[in-house]
């Protein structure tokens, strides 16, 4: 059976004091932040770490409220990156490589994870419950 987890990043200023969350609903939950850093970074993070949370033979829907995660896996993005040696189709750099790396590794090689796109602050409990949890990491890197 697939895990339905939801991700969010929240970020107090852009950059600043940020925080990153996941969640199953009614099950285990995970978050935490950043003194100074992006809302992209943090979405990133929250799927990031999203994923190390669960048994790589456990099936994921990672659930997001950021086109940046989401489309990436969507409209396979990182296959250009990869192909062009981690350049975007503007030939510069791609931004937060880090992270992106690690979590397009661990998306490949689980094989088992699927992404959602959810509109943020639309009542959605699961986004709701990420984005409150978010928001209290970033809080506490004040």
């Amino acid at each position: 059976m697939t895990v339905v987890v939801y991700t969010d990043g929240a970020c107090l200023g852009n950059p600043g004091p940020g925080g990153w969350a996941w969640a199953v609903l009614d099950g285990p939950s995970g978050s935490g932040g950043e003194a100074h850093t992006t809302n992209q970074r943090m979405e990133l993070t929250a799927a990031l770490e999203a994923l190390r949370a669960f048994d790589p033979e456990e099936p994921l829907e990672v659930v997001s409220d950021s086109t940046y995660v989401v489309n990436c896996f969507r409209d396979r993005w990182w296959e250009g990156w990869q192909r062009r040696g981690w350049v975007n189709s503007q030939r510069k750099p791609v931004a937060n490589r880090d992270l992106w790396e690690p979590l397009v590794d661990e998306v490949r090689r689980r094989g088992n994870v699927t992404f959602r796109w959810v509109k943020g602050h639309s009542g959605d409990p699961g986004n709701d419950v990420v984005d409150a949890l978010a928001v209290a990491a970033a809080e506490a890197q004040r």
